[in-house]
């Protein structure tokens, strides 16, 4: 009897995910023009079965509510070795711990400060705070933590890790950068310009920050040490930034077009958003990148190529701070609202 199917049906069968081709042996007879030869082809008995370009199944477009450890203003999460690490600014415990992106425990920072970034790397979650004695804290399982003492007492805002080095960006302050090769020991450095630098990222060789305010609003370096400033597709507030797919993709919460793509970090051109939220947060996985906002009526939106983007619903019409992807799953903290967590599958 023949089998009829479809690019859906093999997908939700299989759950596959990331995966660009897979070759099955079947017994299979397709039917006559079920099969285009632009989804699937079956060649020589129909033995042969190649499924192209599947990537992400459901394009970040179910979010799902779950309850964080505590009601905390969640700032930022990101994964690593296994487990997801979401801190806050606010609360008695101001980490939370998940290996699954759904069941949460809270875990006691070494200070109680306005924790924001997080990064990991080798080994190692780093967060930084724009408060407090010691505006970093270590971890090598996201449960234990000790303070560390920054370079300078900056806004310490957001903190990322490439090529083994930590680099971190101030808002404010003399120094705006400071690096780390072990996440304890912390060296200032000259930003390009005294902007107020909220976002940072690594990829392709290169350190890419962004800033929300500031005559050049991109400054980038080879090395985390020596910067160079560059001009902003349009002078918003940019809020994140991420690299994936060969693209450096920054959101902002303002302004006409409120992403800005670039291949190199240096050149880079105004993306028009689906819609004109606040957003606060971009990150790339698994051949999608996934942004957050924390107003508008759709607060998610969604990229294959980080120009074309799709609004897509929110769990919950709350503050959303944070997105990063780990182990098949995109994971967003909240800074309000009744459940601070969403995660959508990637299958």
């Amino acid at each position: 009897m023949p089998i009829h199917y479809t690019r859906q049906s093999v997908r939700s069968l299989f759950k596959l995910c990331g995966v660009t081709t897979i070759m099955l042996t079947l017994s299979l007879t397709l039917l006559p023009g079920c099969a285009k030869e632009s989804d699937n082809t079956a060649r020589d008995a129909g033995l042969l079965l190649l499924l192209a370009n599947l990537g992400c199944g459901d394009d970040g477009d179910v979010w799902t509510a779950r309850s964080a450890a505590e009601a905390n203003q969640w700032n930022n999460v990101t994964y690593g070795n296994g487990t997801f690490v979401a801190t806050a600014n606010s609360g008695t415990n101001r980490v939370m711990t998940s290996s699954d992106g759904i069941n949460w425990t809270a875990r006691s920072a070494a200070e109680a400060n306005e924790w924001n970034g997080i990064a990991y790397g080798n080994g190692l979650f780093v967060t930084v705070s724009t408060d407090g004695t010691n505006r970093v804290m270590t971890s090598p399982d996201g449960i234990t933590w000790t303070a560390r003492s920054a370079a300078e007492a900056n806004l310490w805002q957001k903190i990322t890790y490439g090529n083994g080095l930590f680099v971190a960006v101030s808002s404010n302050g003399t120094n705006r950068v400071m690096t780390s090769s072990d996440g304890s020991t912390w060296t200032p450095r000259s930003a390009a310009e005294a902007s107020l630098w909220i976002g940072i990222t690594y990829g392709n060789g290169l350190f890419v920050a962004v800033a929300a305010s500031g005559t050049n609003q991109v400054m980038t370096s080879p090395d985390g040490i020596t910067w160079t400033a560059r001009t902003a597709a349009e002078p918003n507030v940019w809020a994140s930034v991420t690299y994936g797919n060969g693209l450096f993709v920054a959101v902002s919460n303002n302004g006409t077009n409120r992403i800005m793509t670039s291949p190199d970090g240096i050149t880079w051109t105004a993306r028009s958003a689906p819609e004109a939220n606040v957003w606060t947060s971009v990150t790339y996985g698994n051949g999608l990148f996934v942004a957050v906002a924390n107003s508008g009526t759709n607060r998610i939106m969604t990229s294959r190529d980080g120009i074309n983007w799709t609004a897509r619903s929110a769990s919950e019409a709350t503050t959303w701070s944070s997105v990063a992807y780990g182990n098949n799953l995109f994971v967003a903290v909240a800074n309000s609202g009744t459940n601070r967590v969403m995660t959508s599958p990637c299958d």
